[in-house]
């Protein structure tokens, strides 16, 4: 069974994508000029294996518990590395970045405890989670870039797609939590007032 999870495709994106990590760092620590454009090739291409694995897994019918909880541990190494690495680059404010890594780690623990609490109850991705997802990934390439091509400025762009993250990971964290509520909480509360 190991092997097989290990021999699975999405399952080998998934770690592709936590060994890009190491690469992604030291490319950001790296003062030349096309290094930053580099990492953003790199944190590119392993996000693009992000979208892979899962549709993969569907699609093959390789979904397995060991890619269930591999796939978010993943994205979540990988996006918290290029938000941390930024701030040293002088390109996202720490506050900004501690408030979406607090709020990746909010939720997950947030979905841990749905599922011991409750059998069987997830709480999907919610429309809010996906655009800041997609939106925080553009906001990490432009400040990685940091640089003006054919006229556009990819670190304004980074910037201000950095805030609207922001914003859509405080959003999507308040509906992460009030789906918890209603899901898990208010159920209890009701059943333990009954007589």
């Amino acid at each position: 069974m190991v092997q097989e999870n290990i021999h699975n495709l999405p399952n080998a994106l998934s770690l592709i994508r936590i060994l890009s990590i190491p690469m992604l760092i030291l490319l950001c620590m790296w003062d030349w000029h096309w290094a930053g454009l580099l990492a953003a090739i790199v944190f590119a291409l392993a996000s693009l294996t992000d979208f892979l694995d899962g549709y993969l897994a569907r699609r093959m019918g390789r979904v397995t518990m060991l890619g269930k909880f591999l796939d978010p541990v993943a994205d979540k190494l990988l996006v918290s590395a290029a938000l941390i690495m930024l701030i040293p680059m002088g390109r996202a404010p720490a506050w900004m970045v501690f408030v979406i890594i607090g709020r990746e780690i909010a939720v997950t623990g947030l979905r841990a405890a749905a599922v011991a609490t409750q059998e069987k109850v997830v709480i999907d991705s919610s429309i809010w989670g996906k655009v800041k997802t997609v939106v925080q990934m553009a906001a990490i390439l432009g400040l990685l870039i940091q640089d003006t091509y054919l006229g556009v400025d990819t670190g304004l762009i980074g910037y201000l797609a950095l805030r609207a993250a922001l914003l859509l990971t405080i959003i999507s964290g308040y509906m992460y939590f009030k789906d918890y509520w209603a899901v898990i909480v208010k159920p209890k509360e009701s059943a333990s007032q009954q007589p």
